[in-house]
């Protein structure tokens, strides 16, 4: 996809944030000029507006139908962008895509209580999904490339055990070719933990793939007896996203984190002496693009229960 293409994508979806200075009226002085493509925990991607200027006023808040204009002015291209009332002119010289890419094995939010665990994972993959989708697999890694197929599983995705609260949750279509090798890959972690149990029920999810099946294989996953390959799906994770760099916070921000991390694995081995097995996961906010989370350290902490695994979270607090 071209960045013209994307520029088209994100205008058919009224979506439109440009990156600008407080002062939201024209700027006659050429400057780049970011407009958020995409943003989850995994990337921060803008399509750049190079040595643009603009006229017009920019609505920050806008919400509503955008009706788009594209055109040509000598040696630099136009773009008009109507918002309700407000009109709102670019003209840039080319369009470039900025990507940056972010370690998410670590990421958690804990918007949706039960199962914590066995929702992550699926936060997870479905922001490995975005990235796959939206940029393609040149911004992911060979092991992401077969990750990304658990997305399309629905004992294991949204369907099951979704993240976010139901208001947004975002379904997405599941082709079955996707959903077999996401099975294939569901049974070669759940081999790597010698999980047989599991790797029958796989099998016979592949041979019936109904919605009664799906419900018991989703149900199975937060038992004890399956907690091997729980863990392995997350340590895998973990393994492919440590190629990219984490966020950096600023001086302050830093020491923070730093401070936040020296407690946490503090506890860390308090728990593990009893057996648990712990993550130490952060919220983070936009770096690039600014939004209104807080950066937060967290214990995930998980044990084997008679029947059901027992997750806990502690929010790690100076």
């Amino acid at each position: 996809m071209t960045t013209f293409e994307m520029l088209q994508e994100l205008l058919a979806q009224n979506e439109f944030e440009l990156l600008l200075p407080e002062d939201y009226t024209a700027n006659t002085t050429e400057q780049d000029i970011r407009l958020v493509y995409q943003m989850n925990d995994t990337v921060e991607s803008f399509l750049v507006f190079r040595k643009a200027i603009f006229t017009g006023t920019y609505k920050k808040d806008y919400e509503g139908k955008l009706d788009a204009s594209y055109d040509r002015d000598q040696n630099r291209y136009v773009l008009g962008v109507r918002q309700g009332d407000s009109v709102i002119t670019l003209f840039y010289q080319k369009l470039e895509l900025e990507v940056n890419l972010y370690n998410y094995g670590e990421i958690a939010h804990f918007w949706v209580p039960r199962y914590e665990n066995l929702r992550q994972l699926e936060f997870r993959i479905a922001v490995l999904w975005d990235k796959y989708t939206y940029l393609g697999e040149n911004y992911c890694s060979e092991g992401e490339k077969h990750l990304v197929h658990l997305a399309d599983v629905p004992a294991l995705n949204f369907c099951s055990y979704c993240a976010a609260p139901e208001p947004y949750m975002v379904p997405h279509e599941m082709p079955k070719g996707s959903f077999l090798q996401g099975l294939d890959v569901m049974e070669q972690l759940a081999k790597q933990a010698k999980d047989w149990l599991l790797v029958g029920w796989i099998r016979f999810y592949r041979r019936h793939p109904s919605t009664i099946v799906t419900r018991w294989v989703a149900h199975v996953l937060h038992h004890s007896i399956h907690f091997g390959f729980v863990k392995t799906l997350t340590e895998t994770i973990k393994k492919e996203t440590a190629i990219y760099p984490r966020r950096l916070f600023g001086k302050s921000g830093e020491e923070r984190l730093a401070l936040c991390l020296k407690k946490a694995n503090a506890r860390k081995e308090e728990l593990e002496k009893t057996g648990a097995y712990v993550e130490i996961v952060r919220q983070e906010p936009f770096t690039i693009a600014k939004d209104q989370l807080d950066l937060k350290v967290y214990l995930l902490v998980s044990r084997q229960g008679m029947v059901n695994q027992k997750i806990q979270v502690e929010e790690i607090v100076l």
